[in-house]
């Protein structure tokens, strides 16, 4: 599966989840498991912004040799699934591709959706997302600016939505057990009591 992350400049949000599914696709060896990240309004060919950096490394991610890039229509057509970092900018794919609106969600809808539905596949969280509209905006804002609590808080937020949603979409995809037969995350959060290794590393349990 591979997935498109897009925010507006391209040097923190979409990074951030960029880098943490790069470092949760190493942790649980899913090689199929691959990301990119784009911005509507990049600044293109700039590095993750510092404070976004620390944030990655404290998630347990790389990252070292990014640079910005501006969302192009190439980049919607090969995504598997496509997660924006709020509402406009979900709709900002959809007007440049018709064609993604099916895969293309905020982070937060799609977990949301995911964790009431049951919904395993993209297909699945489209096909709910009319019955479990929201009314209100799942957003994460753009930390720029902001403290370094701040980008702490948003790395937590968004590894912890994202964490589980592409855990729970892999394993409908046959990899209940990993090398050593032990069970994978199965259950989205609200559902288990214990949080996964990976999980814990990244503090994730603390904003269940």
């Amino acid at each position: 599966m591979h997935v498109l992350f897009v925010c507006n400049s391209n040097v923190c949000r979409s990074v951030i989840a960029e880098r943490l599914t790069a470092a949760l696709a190493a942790e649980h060896r899913l090689a199929d498991l691959t990301a990119e990240s784009a911005g509507t309004r990049a600044l293109v060919g700039f590095g993750v912004e510092p404070l976004a950096a620390q944030t990655i490394t404290g998630l347990g991610g790389d990252a070292a040799g990014f640079k910005a890039r501006r969302l192009q229509p190439a980049m919607a057509e090969r995504a598997d699934l496509i997660l924006a970092m709020t509402d406009h900018l979900r709709d900002d794919v959809g007007k440049l591709v018709a064609s993604a609106i099916p895969r293309t969600f905020t982070l937060l809808e799609a977990f949301r959706i995911a964790r009431v539905s049951g919904a395993r596949t993209v297909a699945e969280i489209d096909r709910a997302r009319n019955d479990l509209a929201l009314v209100g905006r799942e957003n994460i804002p753009d930390p720029v600016g902001l403290s370094p609590e701040k980008y702490c808080e948003i790395g937590d937020r968004i590894a912890g939505a994202l964490v589980p949603l592409l855990l729970a979409l892999h394993i409908h995809q046959g990899r209940s057990t990993d090398e050593r037969g032990r069970p994978r995350l199965v259950v989205l959060p609200g559902g288990r009591a214990e949080p996964q290794p990976f999980e814990r590393h990244l503090g994730i349990g603390r904003h269940a």
